[in-house]
């Protein structure tokens, strides 16, 4: 069986750590380099760095704080936040970046898939999408979650799994920072689209959504930042419990 892997999420906005609810009243929480140390040492299977407003802002991630967080740790780490060129992928794999999350750059020219496929390979391409609800529609949002860009997230996902992301990761605004279940609904649909593996993030609040996110077929990690930044759940304690519940983990 493949190990399913349990992911902490640093989103860095102004050089710190913060963290909201439904991505919005964003609260400052810590040092990305303290945590991505901590987390290290935790157990964490990889670590997902978000420069969330570099896309609203329109500028490039900042890279000066990135190659201090990718020289504190020993697993994988993915980069995200205003990736809009095949130079930005170059930019934060020199950094020491082992894979490169794409959001709102995709969105504005999907052709950045899979010429960045074609470059660095499928496996260092994660479509990060950030998805809500409208109208009983699954719709992908933009800038952050700011902008709603109209298009059927499934078949967005669908789109570019097809044409070179390697991996997607799917961050639920509804369930965001909520602590009551991952959005197993919008997760099921997404897994029955694509063969890819397929990171959850949005609505962790305790041990038993993880183990009652891995029932479910297609996930293959779960990513979560609140409930581990407050020390609501540890990473270690966390994969204890679900491999004593049948969950193949790395211990």
């Amino acid at each position: 069986m493949i190990t399913k892997r349990i992911i902490p999420c640093l989103d860095v906005r102004g050089g710190r750590v913060v963290k909201g609810v439904n991505f919005e009243g964003l609260r400052d929480m810590a040092d990305p380099v303290d945590m991505a140390r901590m987390y290290n040492a935790a157990g964490a299977d990889e670590l997902v760095f978000y420069d969330i407003t570099a896309s609203y802002e329109g500028r490039a991630l900042f890279t000066d704080i990135l190659k201090r967080v990718a020289a504190e740790i020993f697993i994988p780490l993915t980069v995200g936040g205003g990736i809009n060129s095949l130079a930005d992928f170059d930019r934060v794999l020199k950094c020491g970046a082992d894979k490169v999350s794409v959001n709102s750059g995709a969105l504005r020219d999907p052709a950045l898939i899979p010429a960045a496929a074609a470059r660095y390979g499928s496996q260092c391409v994660v479509l990060s999408a950030d998805v809500k609800r409208v109208g009983g529609q699954f719709r992908v949002f933009a800038k952050g979650g700011r902008e709603d860009t109209g298009r059927d997230a499934l078949e967005w996902i669908a789109w570019c799994a097809g044409h070179g992301a390697g991996e997607v990761c799917l961050n639920s605004i509804d369930t965001d920072g909520v602590r009551g279940g991952f959005d197993l609904e919008l997760l099921d649909a997404a897994a029955a689209r694509v063969d890819v593996p397929i990171i959850a993030s949005g609505g962790a609040g305790k041990k038993e959504d993880f183990l009652e996110l891995f029932r479910h077929k297609g996930i293959d990690a779960g990513l979560a930042a609140g409930i581990f930044h407050q020390k609501l759940l540890g990473i270690r304690e966390l994969k204890e419990y679900l491999a004593k519940n049948g969950v193949e983990m790395r211990l």
